[in-house]
């Protein structure tokens, strides 16, 4: 249970996140690139429009069989994940809390204390699950960056739980 992170306090629901099967969650970030790339808000449905439209360029130019490229992807992607270092945004996990109207601070529980933030700095944030491929065991389950990544080198570690009011 040492691994298990809650966010309470002035929400709808209670919300438990586990950071052992995040891995698997199609939001992961790299975050050995996410701060060194433009973090404009990326829109979803335009994110879908250009996947489709590569894979449908690739079926015009190598055909609709399936070339031997795509295991190399899935390998690379397979290696990707067992050596690469991943990190999730708080803001879906907020969302899914019902944040009520009348919360203004996001308070992040620590071991030794917590840390106050506005809840709009709160909803920027990025949990760090991973590095290189393992688990964070010091100073984990996870490790908090700033969206903004000013944070990178040393991030906010301990972390128990989120708390809003």
């Amino acid at each position: 249970m040492e691994n298990i992170i809650m966010i309470k306090g002035n929400v709808t629901f209670n919300i438990t996140l586990d950071p052992g099967v995040w891995i698997f969650d199609d939001r992961r970030v790299d975050l050995n690139t996410f701060f060194h790339s433009s973090n404009e808000d990326r829109d979803d449905l335009e994110e879908y429009k250009k996947s489709i439209s590569k894979h449908w360029d690739r079926e015009i130019m190598e055909g609709a069989v399936y070339p031997p490229t795509l295991a190399t992807e899935k390998k690379f992607e397979k290696e990707k994940v067992l050596t690469g270092s991943f990190g999730l945004p708080l803001k879906p996990f907020l969302k899914n809390a019902g944040i009520n109207e009348d919360a203004k601070y996001l308070f992040i529980e620590l071991e030794d204390g917590e840390m106050k933030l506005p809840l709009e700095e709160g909803e920027n944030l990025i949990l760090g699950f991973s590095k290189e491929g393992k688990p964070l065991k010091d100073g984990g389950p996870v490790h908090i960056y700033y969206g903004d990544g000013s944070n990178e080198k040393n991030p906010i570690k301990s972390v128990k739980a989120f708390r809003v009011e």
